[in-house]
């Protein structure tokens, strides 16, 4: 991956946000902008370069990982903040903005009281912005991220047992996740049987499978650092009679939602198409979440489909859409998929069945 170019795109937007330099502590906009993998490490960036501020324990990985780029390994007698501190006094740059998302106010404070002649400030989504576009290497990587979080579901639905519990799920979706090259899962799964699947982030516990109709399963992968974001309902015995009509309006809404991506559609308007799907059959009030949002180094990045989202699709952004109904005490359905925006529309990078007929299982005794 270029991170290179990263960096410069970034020392260029320093200039129109009013910085001379930016303090990144925010670890994974470290990663995205030199690939150091490991934590607590500061970048600072300017308009004639960069500096990576590590300890000892990582010496040997940025070697590795980050082979020319421009370090400053402190003692591990002296703090980090103290280490930037030193370092920004050395570089004699006239103004600095920080991460106000990651620093601390004390932090910050103790910036501005070390620095009298450097004039700090705060900024917010420098290193977000690049990141909502992926570049060629990211889109391939989160492509290998979805085929093996799809392999994943297609191995744990085969295999799915009615003395299952929700936790077991969750972990055998770990464990393959693994088997089948993943570093691990993109975040804890979601595993909700029956009622629970009310619960939009239900945490899987002692429910067996075979104690409702239906499980609510929602998981991801991570490969080479980049994360998939998929939810499937699949449907184990007889469904309620109210079932279908719900299932059917979330599919409906999130098909309708896909269909109008394309670069330049307000991310809003992409919400507001599900939202009127599903308020048109009289459930807009069980649909009590945003539409969808970015992936990549996070679960959740820029952009986010919502009401109150007032920015464009770009070719390069990632997202999900995601719709999804709940009824407290019955159940819920939400469909979710990854969408490709593209120079003239889009592409839907998952594809595992989606039809009701085609989610159907039979449990294994």
């Amino acid at each position: 991956m270029d991170y290179q170019k990263r960096r410069e795109r970034l020392a260029k937007s320093l200039k129109e946000a009013g910085g001379a330099a930016l303090l990144v502590t925010n670890f994974v906009n470290v990663t995205y902008l030199t690939g150091f993998t490991g934590e607590d490490s500061y970048l600072i960036v300017h308009r004639d370069g960069e500096l990576l501020i590590s300890d000892p324990r990582y010496e040997e990985q940025i070697a590795e990982e980050c082979p020319g780029l421009k370090t400053f390994i402190r003692t591990p007698q002296v703090t980090i903040l103290s280490a930037a501190i030193d370092q920004l006094r050395l570089g004699g740059w006239p103004s600095l903005l920080v991460e106000a998302d990651t620093l601390t106010l004390a932090a910050y404070e103790q910036l501005k009281e070390k620095l009298p002649a450097l004039a700090v400030g705060g900024s917010r989504g420098l290193v977000e912005a690049l990141r909502a576009i992926k570049d060629k290497d990211e889109i391939a990587m989160i492509r290998v991220a979805i085929e093996v979080a799809q392999r994943v579901f297609t191995s744990v639905r085969a295999t799915l047992r009615s003395t299952q519990t929700e936790w077991d799920v969750a972990c055998e979706i770990d464990r393959v996740s693994r088997q089948l090259g993943a570093t691990g899962t993109a975040f804890k799964p979601i595993v909700a049987v029956g009622s629970r699947a009310a619960l939009p982030h239900a945490v899987p516990g002692k429910q067996a499978m075979s104690s409702a109709p239906f499980v609510l399963i929602d998981w991801g992968a991570i490969v080479g650092g980049y994360r998939s974001d998929l939810t499937r309902v699949l449907t184990t015995g007889k469904i309620p009679p109210k079932f279908p009509k719900i299932y059917e309006t979330v599919l409906a809404a999130q098909q309708a939602a896909i269909a109008a991506m394309r670069p330049g559609v307000m991310v809003s308007q992409i919400d507001r198409i599900a939202r009127e799907v599903i308020e048109q059959q009289g459930m807009g009030k069980r649909f009590n979440h945003g539409l969808g949002h970015g992936i990549g180094l996070d679960i959740h990045e820029a952009p986010r489909l919502g009401k109150n989202q007032d920015r464009p699709l770009e070719p390069g952004m990632i997202v999900t859409v995601e719709p999804g109904i709940y009824y407290p005490g019955f159940g819920g359905v939400r469909i979710e998929d990854d969408i490709l925006i593209t120079r003239d529309g889009h592409e839907v990078l998952s594809d595992l069945p989606r039809t009701l007929d085609e989610n159907r299982v039979e449990l294994l005794g």
